[in-house]
């Protein structure tokens, strides 16, 4: 097809195809409406896979009747083959299938696991032993069959396979649908990675909540057949933009110096992560919140959940002033089209995390005093008289650091490798939180093993009012000093990968 953009006739994009290998033009392709049905599905896929994750362990040790140890080992595996496979996903699409190929049939592949994972959830156990009522207390009394414990673990796995090739194949996909020789596309690819973020964490205020209370309350087959169907309904969605898609077919030599490059600054940037070190000591040790009353005023009390609720809704909250508000405001003194650069964006993400845990560990200081003042130090399972809005700061900076950070982490890791192995480097990025969650529970392990040596009592100890959470929080405080000025250095001398020449027509 010939060019003709003065003449307003449509222009064949180089080394673009449609879904079908045919030539398409940019007026008709691509760009926002292209990638909102990408964003749709990926929406509906993380409800999905999170529906299932948060409460795995329960179901693992009620239907399932396994042990809380063997439950928890079970979930450590999966999630760390979750975090992993996205790497093999990437990489099956970048040399064979395609982005567009490998999110379809990840998505048929996803379907199938959470439809077996349903089926699973329904089957009879060894012997009709108890009333309609009664289950609850009757779960080691009728294990489950062998079927059903083979097809919940196939099922499980599946879905994690599943979503090995869907996540980094739609992101990558979705930033796609822009042109970076184009200077309003190029613009709009960087806030793209912004609406991702907030696309992700919207339904995230909510959805854990309603489909833990509906397994919990309901049914268990219900509450995992939900994701089933919000998977099919949003893989209809994308099929249905398949007209619009931008498949790249251009082949870019991997530049072996290049990648070396990004894999060394891999390795400085994971550290980022350490701001999730807080949040896996409570998971692990019993959340503070747990012992303050959750009340505000006379009779709301927030739920359980509400604290992750409320950083999911300050990540939205911080996304559409950031992006609608700072990144104009920074574009006209920076003379960049994102506002910021990339590396800047991860750097304040690790600053604002230096002060989530400062601000984590005067509050601790705050609760143990409370336990002293009152007299509750030996009653572990007491609710202190110390209001749970004091818990709200942390979670507020630590949406904020996620909302500036995260998709400038993404975009870094999509944007610096070669346009052909793009899934590759989002892959890599998802992988940084796997590798997180290996050093936090390190770190975790090393330091209760150590002060339990050394003077006796963990400072993890099961009575909360006797740890000292408050001193492994200024710890990691400390180490993110340490390596916020390592990423200042490092992010100094990185070279940014040379960019193609923009045309503006």
């Amino acid at each position: 097809m010939e060019n003709y953009p003065l003449l307003g006739k449509p222009v064949a994009m180089d080394g673009v195809l449609d879904y079908r290998g045919r030539t398409i033009t940019k007026q008709d392709s691509g760009r926002w409406v292209a990638a909102s049905f990408i964003l749709v599905m990926e929406m509906a896929e993380r409800v999905a896979f999170n529906g299932i994750m948060f409460n795995l362990i329960t179901y693992m040790t009620g239907p399932l009747g396994e042990s809380n140890a063997s439950a928890a080992a079970a979930v450590t595996v999966w999630s760390g083959a979750s975090m992993m496979l996205p790497i093999l996903g990437a990489l099956v699409s970048d040399s064979f299938l395609s982005r567009y190929r490998t999110i379809i049939v990840s998505a048929i592949l996803y379907v199938l696991g959470l439809g077996l994972l349903s089926l699973s959830a329904v089957l009879p156990n060894r012997s009709n032993c108890y009333s309609e009522g009664e289950e609850t207390m009757s779960y080691a009394a009728c294990p489950p069959t062998t079927l059903r414990v083979t097809l919940f673990y196939f099922s499980l796995y599946l879905v994690a396979f599943a979503q090995g090739g869907h996540r980094p194949c739609s992101q990558a996909f979705g930033a796609d649908q822009f042109d970076e020789t184009d200077s309003e596309e190029s613009m709009w690819r960087s806030s793209f990675f912004n609406w991702w973020i907030f696309g992700l964490s919207l339904p995230m205020i909510v959805s854990p909540i309603i489909l833990s209370y509906v397994q919990e309350n309901v049914n268990w087959g219900i509450g995992f057949g939900i994701p089933c169907v919000l998977m099919s309904a949003s893989f209809t969605v994308f099929l249905m933009g398949s007209r619009f898609y931008r498949c790249y077919t251009l082949k870019e030599k991997s530049s072996y110096a290049q990648i070396s490059q990004l894999l060394a600054t891999l390795v400085r940037i994971q550290r980022f992560s350490s701001v999730k070190f807080k949040a896996k000591a409570q998971d692990e040790h019993g959340p503070e919140s747990s012992h303050q009353p959750r009340k505000i005023g006379s009779n709301f009390q927030i739920p359980a959940a509400g604290l992750q609720g409320l950083n999911s809704a300050v990540v939205t909250f911080t996304i559409v002033i950031y992006d609608r508000i700072a990144v104009p405001l920074a574009r006209n003194v920076t003379g960049i089209p994102s506002g910021f650069t990339m590396l800047q964006r991860i750097g304040t993400g690790l600053l604002i995390s230096i002060f989530v845990m400062v601000i984590s560990a005067l509050v601790e200081i705050k609760r143990l005093e409370t336990a002293r003042e009152f007299g509750l130090v030996d009653e572990p399972n007491s609710v202190l008289p110390m209001s749970i809005l004091w818990l709200f700061p942390q979670y507020i900076l630590m949406g904020i650091a996620t909302a500036i950070s995260i998709g400038g982490l993404q975009e870094f890791f999509y944007d610096q490798m070669p346009d052909a192995l793009r899934s590759l480097g989002v892959a890599l990025c998802i992988s940084i939180f796997g590798v997180g969650n290996l050093i936090n529970s390190f770190l975790v392990y090393v330091t209760d093993k150590a002060t339990m040596s050394i003077t006796g009592e963990s400072w993890f100890s099961n009575n909360l009012n006797r740890a000292h959470l408050d001193y492994f929080y200024w710890l990691v405080a400390g180490l993110n000093v340490c390596l916020f000025v390592l990423f200042i250095l490092s992010a100094r001398s990185y070279v940014y990968k040379k960019k193609k020449e923009i045309c503006v027509i």
